[in-house]
């Protein structure tokens, strides 16, 4: 199952504050203002609010990915003696 997640090139964010600001739902800043981003799929309430994040930032830092998630196979089970 596909499911989008927020992502940041930390190499490119300068700091301008705004996609926290547009976005505080999944984005907070840390000491020196550097966006923070909570881990794990975006739900489609938010996601115009992502998107939102996405198109505004300023150096092109941030990105929606599309990311494809197997689930996890249950352990072996133990065989009796």
């Amino acid at each position: 199952m596909a499911q989008t997640e927020l992502w940041i090139d930390r190499t490119k964010c300068d700091g301008s504050h705004l996609c926290a600001e547009l976005f505080p739902e999944r984005i907070s800043l840390d000491d020196w203002g550097y966006p923070i981003i909570a881990p794990g799929p975006i739900p489609g309430s938010l996601m115009p609010h992502a998107q939102k994040a996405v198109d505004s930032c300023p150096v092109l830092a941030l990105a929606l990915r599309r990311v494809e998630r197997r689930p996890v196979p249950p352990p072996p089970s133990a065989k009796a003696s």
